[in-house]
């Protein structure tokens, strides 16, 4: 089980390595960091006086070898556009999009839970067959156009929700239907596919044969355990939330990663940018990682191997 957890957990710094590196090179490539610094009418002479100042003549390797370095001391650098330490700037909108990743991950579990237990239970009815539309439909709809939708019903006609901001409990309503609205189906489907092949089991037509009542054998012996796969599921979900909540931030103007990825975009902040894409897929391996972990923890032939 160690040497598993070693291994994964190498492979894991591997892929953030990587993901940095490609997100080093790729936002280098999509515009000039020093005409960003400078400013768009400065002279050349100024840019290439930036450029000598910053070390951005250099290659791209020795560049990226330098800022892996400076990221690993804890030096993020300097905003460009809001002129102010990067690592302050990250860490304090880092608790908004945790907040929304765990709340839109709520949603999508008591949403998907009772679905998948309704699913399974009235299997190829038309209570299964419309828990299945509403998957579908969750899968199919961008959470950018259902977030427009509830925009449109709850704060437009009805006037019950604020558009934006994140001042409230009422401004992370919305985005959080957007976002787990999104997610819920594979909760949904791996709940009704776990809790079916459950009920076929043999203990529990055995529970059913000593006359429990239909309430205990399906919450208490059948859910408990179709629900063990979901465990796995809901890290992983987790961290797809957190990476896709940069739209949904911006819908709603919360002041979270997302929308500061938003802006430095907007505004080439390259150094913001590298940082959140580090951050957010960094958080992303780790709980990839607590997924396998937790997959090796529950199923026997991980631990053997």
């Amino acid at each position: 089980m160690i040497g598993y957890i070693l291994k994964r957990l190498g492979l894991a710094l591997l892929v953030a390595l990587a993901v940095s590196a490609i997100a080093f090179f790729l936002l280098r490539m999509s515009g000039d960091v020093a005409i960003a610094i400078a400013g768009e009418g400065a002279r050349q002479e100024d840019i290439e006086l930036v450029r000598r100042t910053y070390g951005l003549d250099r290659p791209l390797v020795v560049q990226y070898v330098e800022w892996l370095w400076n990221t690993l001391r804890g030096d993020f650098g300097t905003s460009i556009y809001f002129k102010t330490d990067v690592a302050t700037l990250v860490f304090a909108k880092l608790p908004t999009t945790l907040l929304l990743g765990v709340l839109s991950l709520s949603f999508a579990l008591l949403v998907s839970i009772p679905l998948g237990v309704l699913a399974a239970v009235y299997a190829n009815s038309w209570i299964d067959r419309l828990a299945l539309a509403i998957a579908v439909v969750g899968q199919a709809l961008p959470n950018f156009f259902f977030a427009l939708i509830l925009v449109m019903l709850f704060s437009i006609t009805l006037r019950w929700l604020p558009v934006s901001g994140s001042k409230t409990w009422a401004n992370f309503i919305m985005p959080t239907i957007a976002l787990g609205y999104y997610v819920a189906p594979a909760f949904m489907r791996l709940i009704r596919a776990g809790m079916i092949e459950v009920l076929s089991a043999d203990y529990i037509r055995t529970a059913r044969a000593k006359g429990l009542p239909t309430r205990k054998v399906i919450f208490k012996h059948a859910l408990r355990n179709a629900v063990v796969p979901v465990v796995a599921l809901t890290a992983v979900q987790l961290g797809f939330l957190l990476g896709g909540s940069v739209v949904i931030e911006t819908i709603f103007a919360l002041d979270g990663l997302g929308y500061l990825a938003y802006q430095s975009i907007t505004f080439k902040d390259f150094p913001v940018m590298q940082v959140i894409v580090l951050m957010l897929s960094v958080l992303y391996v780790l709980l990839t990682l607590a997924a396998d972990i937790a997959n090796a923890w529950l199923d026997p032939r991980i631990r053997v191997a």
